[in-house]
């Protein structure tokens, strides 16, 4: 974009302005007509005719694996601790011994939840803190495809079914059980006190 010349009046009338107007810096000394620099002219670096190679400069990146869903384990493991800190901590260690024990070992899903929920409620009624529910570690799939499914149908429904009613009310905190109490293959279940 070119800039265009000031016209005649344009210059009386910024020579009347600056008639009027004070100085910002009185002490420096003031030329008659300001002279402005010249435009810097930008200076073009010459392209190489050929570019350095360098091994490796193609390379880009490995992308990141998918993210896929955490398993239940890793997200019971990040989820918030609800409970007293320091109970929680003697019990992950296995330090607390459960005051109750459901083996689930064996059974369908259509006779395991009302079992558990059977279960929950009575230790609860009888005044528990801290149940076991063993579940087992399921069976390793013989088809493997594209789509991981999840190991252990009951492993896997047993921390949902305790996050919904009727006995989201009754559970505190779901915990995967230490290796003396069956490791990943049960879970602590922290129940909450009857008012």
């Amino acid at each position: 974009m070119t800039r265009r010349k000031l016209t005649s009046e344009e210059i009386e009338l910024w020579r009347k302005v600056a008639k009027q107007a004070e100085r910002l810096h009185p002490e420096i000394p003031q030329t008659i007509h300001p002279t402005s620099l010249p435009k810097p002219k930008p200076k073009k670096t010459p392209k190489p005719r050929f570019q350095a190679f360098e091994l490796g400069q193609a390379h880009q990146s490995k992308p990141k694996p998918n993210d896929l869903k955490p398993t239940v384990t890793d997200a019971l493991r990040n989820a918030p601790v609800q409970m007293d800190n320091k109970a929680f901590g003697r019990m992950k260690r296995g330090k607390l011994k459960p005051e109750g024990k459901l083996d689930l070992h064996g059974m369908r899903v259509a006779s395991a939840h009302p079992a558990l929920i059977r279960f929950i409620l009575s230790a609860q009624a009888q005044g528990k803190r801290l149940v076991l529910v063993v579940t087992g570690k399921g069976k390793d799939r013989d088809e493997p495809g594209p789509i991981p499914t999840p190991r252990g149908v009951l492993r896997n429904q047993v921390p949902h079914w305790l996050t919904i009613p009727p006995l989201a009310q009754a559970v505190l905190q779901v915990a995967p059980a230490h290796i003396s109490h069956g490791g990943d293959g049960a879970y602590y279940v922290y129940l909450r006190r009857v008012r």
